[in-house]
């Protein structure tokens, strides 16, 4: 067999960073080089062609989940023209509903990486990515009366424990008192949208 020429070795990359980053959101950075290799579609030795370890990838689909839902965050922004009040409350409805608890592969990052990040001892640079990404979803929550850090701990918190009660009443007690605690101060809430595409 012919070498991989280099654009498809790039695109061979992007498919492993893209498949980790879901599969670490979903199942956890445990998973193995070899599955995820498999989901890729890709043979279990073509990994190390292109990373020098399974860290550096834990690093990079790090990144890639973070970048990907700020974009996100800014496209809800532009549908909201700017007005960055609509975009919050959008946002926050979208994230604590049904469909987001059920679809961790796509869902956010800090909330589907925050248990590996606690046990992560391998990687000082994914700890930096992952702390970076929490402090910048954050200033997006802010007001101007407050950092955003309330706002983040109780969207995340909420997310994590619905996902760990799911199958249960509570877990949609949860989704429901937290989308009340943070949008009946300003007025009823905007009902959750379709899940749009995440990273």
């Amino acid at each position: 067999m012919g070498r991989v020429s280099q654009a498809q070795a790039r695109e061979n990359r992007r498919r492993v960073v893209e498949t980790a980053s879901r599969l670490f959101r979903e199942q956890g950075t445990h998973v193995s080089v070899a599955d995820l290799m498999k989901a890729a579609g890709l043979t279990h030795g073509g990994f190390y062609k292109q990373f020098a370890s399974k860290e550096a990838l834990v690093d990079e689909a790090t990144a890639h989940a973070f970048d990907g839902f700020a974009r996100l965050r800014e496209d809800g922004l532009e549908r909201h023209s700017g007005e960055r009040d609509g975009a919050q409350r959008a946002l926050i409805s979208t994230y604590l509903s049904a469909e987001h608890r059920d679809s961790a592969a796509e869902g956010c990052p800090a909330a589907g990486l925050a248990s590996d990040m606690a046990r992560e001892s391998g990687s000082d640079t994914a700890h930096r990515v992952y702390a970076e990404g929490v402090a910048d979803f954050a200033r997006w929550l802010s007001t101007e009366d407050e950092d955003g850090i309330a706002r983040l701990c109780t969207m995340v918190g909420a997310l994590v424990l619905a996902r760990a009660t799911k199958g249960s009443p509570v877990s949609e007690e949860i989704l429901t008192a937290a989308r009340a605690a943070l949008t009946d101060a300003s007025g009823p809430a905007e009902p959750p949208s379709p899940p749009a595409r995440r990273p």
